[in-house]
């Protein structure tokens, strides 16, 4: 008998959830599991293949804390991107005290069910992006997809990326690059291009979207594609 695929899926939880957030995590587990070697069967809906889900902490208040100190005090790049990934560590401490999901420090060999990256050492072993204010959590989380062959999912508080008012239900990342104005962080949009990966973004304000985003169905949101 043929040992079942597991599933992998990146979730880049914004700060903008901090107060959701707790909840959209156990909505997560309830569904996929926490830390559990052999998900029940009766969590697998979709055609009984096990999940992992690895949700990456955004940077939060934590991260605008050093983003003011920075403007306060001129850091250097390279502590000012070191202190933001600590503030993306502080997030993950927050999101795994207030939910039922595991928290790991490594993506070498990843649990199935709902895991929380706590992200600084694995960063600062493999220092895989520039350090600039450009590259946030949301292009960290997509490093992390490519390197473990995981979709990718952006939750965050508003449905997606919009246009003169209007939901934009895909676009292609190479129309995005360089631009400011978007839910995205600015490095995003080329990383996908380069690394022909796509992002979906959801609003995370609703657990069963972003459930149903892990299964691969169609939700309410933003494809940004880098792979055409």
């Amino acid at each position: 008998m043929l040992e079942r695929k597991t599933m992998r899926v990146v979730i880049k939880i914004g700060g903008s959830l901090i107060k959701e957030a707790p909840e959209l995590v156990d909505r997560l587990v309830k569904e996929f599991g926490s830390g559990s070697r052999k998900i029940p069967e009766e969590t697998c809906i979709s055609e009984g293949l096990p999940y992992s889900v690895l949700i990456v902490p955004g940077g939060g208040v934590f991260a605008d804390a050093v983003r003011k100190t920075d403007e306060s005090f001129s850091l250097s790049a390279d502590a000012a991107h070191w202190m933001a990934i600590l503030g993306m560590e502080q997030y993950a401490c927050y999101l795994k005290d207030k939910s039922h999901a595991l928290g790991v420090a490594s993506i070498a060999s990843l649990p199935q069910g709902v895991s929380v990256l706590f992200p600084y050492r694995l960063l600062r072993t493999e220092d895989p992006l520039p350090h600039t204010w450009d590259v946030t959590s949301d292009t960290i989380a997509a490093w992390v997809a490519k390197q473990i062959g995981a979709t990718l999912i952006k939750a965050t508080d508003v449905d997606g990326i919009l246009r003169d008012g209007k939901l934009v239900r895909e676009i292609s990342a190479v129309s995005y690059i360089g631009s400011r104005e978007s839910c995205i962080d600015f490095a995003l949009p080329e990383f996908l291009q380069k690394k022909r990966m796509e992002c979906l973004i959801v609003n995370g304000k609703f657990p069963e979207r972003v459930v149903q985003a892990v299964y691969g169905k169609s939700v309410l949101g933003t494809v940004v594609k880098g792979n055409i």
